[in-house]
């Protein structure tokens, strides 16, 4: 297992394509988890009534309500390709990695507009931060995993 051919070539072994541990399910089925609370986020999120964020006062209503619509559209795709990658993931599909990245890169495109364009911090305080900062943490373990666990699991 793992040694190379005298030719050079990857030995047909029943280690490649192996099936996969009870660990890579319970990660995996984790990573589901995480994604599909996050798709039910957005989808509260983006139901909600205005009337929902007035609680939160005038100045933190106005940055929600005005929250351009491809920022909510970067949302919608990173929620979106971080449910399918998982599945990917779970059926081990070598798929799951370019949607996680997909999924990272529509991330960030909402970070920039909260974050750079507009100042979520001046209006959130410090702890606008906290969620972020986890999801794109996640994020990164997600490709990360997807990545180490390609050559052994993926069909």
């Amino acid at each position: 297992p793992g040694v190379l051919a005298p030719n050079g070539a990857v030995p047909m072994t029943d280690d490649l394509n192996a099936k996969p541990s009870t660990a890579f399910f319970v990660i995996a089925g984790t990573f589901m988890t995480w994604n599909l609370i996050g798709l039910m986020l957005y989808y509260q999120h983006m139901s909600a009534p205005p009337e929902a964020f007035a609680s939160l006062g005038p100045e933190k209503a106005a940055f929600i309500a005005n929250t351009p619509v491809w920022a909510n559209a970067a949302y919608a795709l990173a929620v979106t390709l971080a449910v399918i990658a998982s599945v990917l993931l779970l059926l081990r599909k070598s798929w799951a990695k370019p949607a996680y990245v997909l999924s990272l890169v529509a991330i960030l495109v909402q970070d920039l507009e909260s974050f750079v364009l507009r100042d979520a911090v001046a209006v959130f305080g410090n702890m606008a931060l906290a969620a972020p900062s986890l999801v794109l943490i996640v994020a990164v373990i997600e490709i990360w995993y997807s990545s180490s666990v390609a050559n052994r699991y993926y069909r």
